[in-house]
Parts: C-alpha cells; sequence; structure tokens
C-alpha cells in the first residue's frame, strides 16, 4: 500500500479523493453511485431486483414487465439523467478507467 504524502492543507474533498484513489477504492465507489443514480433517476428501486455494471454497461433485472416496459420506452431519457447525476455527484471519479459514465443500459 502506497502512502498519501503530506504537503500542504487541502480542502477535505481533495483529501478523500487522494485517499480513494490511494487505495483503490474508486471503483467500487463508482459503481455504487452508478447504482444510486439509477434509483433515483428510474424512481424504480422498489421494483429493482438485481443491478450489475460492466464495461459502461448497466444491467438491471426488474421484477414488473409492465414498469421494463416503460422504463424500456424512456431508455435514452434514463441514460442521460443517469450520467447528468453522475456529473453532478462530488465522490463520483470521473477519471476512473474501469467504472466510468454509463454507456448503455439494459432493462431484463
Amino acid at each position: 500500500m502506497s502512502k498519501i504524502e503530506r504537503k500542504t492543507a487541502q480542502p477535505v474533498g481533495d483529501a478523500l479523493r487522494a485517499y480513494l484513489k490511494a487505495y483503490h477504492l474508486t471503483p467500487g465507489l463508482n459503481t455504487q453511485r452508478v447504482f444510486a443514480a439509477w434509483d433515483q433517476a428510474s424512481g424504480a428501486a422498489a421494483y429493482t431486483i438485481r443491478r450489475w455494471y460492466r464495461d459502461g454497461i448497466l444491467y438491471i433485472t426488474l421484477n414488473s414487465s409492465v414498469i421494463r416496459g416503460q422504463l424500456n420506452i424512456q431508455r435514452q431519457f434514463l441514460l442521460e439523467k443517469i450520467n447528468a447525476i453522475l456529473a453532478g455527484d462530488e465522490l463520483f471519479s470521473q477519471d476512473e478507467p474501469l467504472v466510468g459514465y454509463v454507456k448503455e443500459l439494459r432493462l431484463k
């Protein structure tokens, strides 16, 4: 494990980002932020059974075919809204190569 270098005083947000990056915690945190953005953008958290994110694709399994049909129609809007939420999220690391913005949304 690498140590975080002590320099001058810095804001807590910058120190937190440096800590997350030093201990390789940003991919997991970004994944959780993507899932939270899905819940916020779709409003279907209660109907979501499974979430999975890989290579820019967010896979969502829903327990209601009616909800899935409605969200399927709004897929492009949801994708834009999720990415807008992530862009405004201070904890989301935009320069993380493993887990970044959502490129595609697949509903099952």
